[in-house]
């Protein structure tokens, strides 16, 4: 999303103000909400078996870099944090992928090609080797598979063979934010090598993918819930324990996660939140990322457990609150993006902001 830009098109971004003031007092008043504490030395949110130590600054760019718009994390074996920004169309020799590493110190940088739409990122293991599957939306309108140096796998277009595209869609570069356009932004993935892209702000299809990123099928689309979606911006495979294996979806804009079985069949929705933007597993965890100020913890009975650096009711309060940091405040968040687990439960965050914020939260 870019600086200009209000949320999703066509109705959650012109609305998403209203909606924030409008659902500030029922997520206020969700159950185990954290609030941040203040000691000499440090900022603690959380509660009970969950508290994690704030790092508002953990990932520092060089002078010669800049953030535009923070997106999407996600973390390699070794450590290494790779986040990637939106960027801008009119600055093409700039990257839009960034690495840092376990300290949070600046690695290197690549991916030109996505300025202007950089979005989903995710690293996974192949074999003995790591990738990552990058989706970027905007004029770029396309997803790739890369090695985490940055060198293209393959560089994939709208699959026109499900029959859901408008005709171009395919070598489009104009940001056409309609049900007929190519928009992904978030990728999921499957036991057999596969994988599964949302298309999230284009045709709100769920697409699968085998293991040569050939399109096998889809389902979603644009409706009213139970299958269908308003913004299919995020997803994952729920593998914890004691749980069947289900694909959740973030269904943005009607504030809910919507649960399938791994066919793609309709389960179950999730409500009360605040404009989810995606997911991530650990041992017994979900983490869910919401736009409307919050990150939120929910336990293997898919309850909430902890609602971290609430502050819905600063959106309502401050106006442009994204692009005024120096009204941001230690161990509350303003528009969590994307969110991801390391290994060993710590949390990073990435907010939808122009002047770039990647949060560490380290467990206690």
């Amino acid at each position: 999303m870019t600086t200009q830009q209000k949320l999703t098109p066509p109705s959650s971004r012109r609305s998403f103000l209203a909606a924030t003031a409008a659902g500030a007092a029922a997520i206020m008043s969700a159950p185990a909400a954290a609030n941040a504490s203040r000691t000499s030395r440090e900022t603690i949110v959380g509660e009970g078996a969950h508290q994690f130590r704030v790092n508002h600054a953990f990932a520092q760019l060089p002078d010669k870099y800049t953030w535009q718009t923070t997106h999407n994390v996600a973390l390699d074996k070794a450590g290494n944090l790779y986040v990637i920004h939106e960027g801008r169309r009119d600055l093409k020799d700039h990257p839009s992928i960034f690495v840092f590493d376990a300290t949070g110190k600046f690695v290197r940088a690549f991916g030109c090609q996505f300025q202007g739409g950089g979005h989903g990122i995710e690293v996974r293991q192949e074999g003995s080797e790591e990738f990552l599957y990058v989706a970027a939306y905007q004029q770029v309108k396309a997803f790739a598979k890369m090695t985490l140096n940055g060198e293209t796998v393959w560089f994939q277009k709208a699959p026109m063979e499900s029959g859901v595209y408008a005709p171009g869609e395919n070598t489009s570069t104009a940001a056409t934010w309609t049900r007929q356009g190519f928009l992904p932004t978030n990728f999921a993935f499957l036991d057999d090598g596969g994988f599964l892209l949302a298309d999230g702000y284009g045709t709100f299809q769920i697409h699968r993918f085998d293991k040569d990123a050939k399109w096998v099928s889809c389902f979603g689309g644009a409706g009213d819930g139970e299958g269908k979606f308003n913004t299919a911006h995020g997803l994952w495979v729920d593998k914890r324990e004691g749980r069947e294996p289900s694909i959740v979806v973030t269904d943005r804009a009607h504030d809910t996660l919507q649960i399938f079985t791994m066919d793609g069949v309709y389960k179950e929705t999730l409500k009360g939140f605040g404009l989810p933007a995606n997911v991530d597993t650990w041992q017994n965890l979900m983490l869910v990322p919401e736009l409307k100020a919050c990150v939120t913890l929910l336990d293997e009975k898919n309850q909430v457990v902890a609602r971290l650096g609430l502050a819905v009711d600063r959106l309502a309060e401050i106006k442009d609150l994204r692009g005024q940091p120096d009204k941001w405040v230690d161990g509350q968040f303003v528009h969590p993006h994307d969110a991801c687990f390391a290994p060993n439960g710590d949390i990073y965050v990435a907010e939808w902001v122009g002047t770039g914020r990647i949060t560490k939260l380290e467990r206690i």
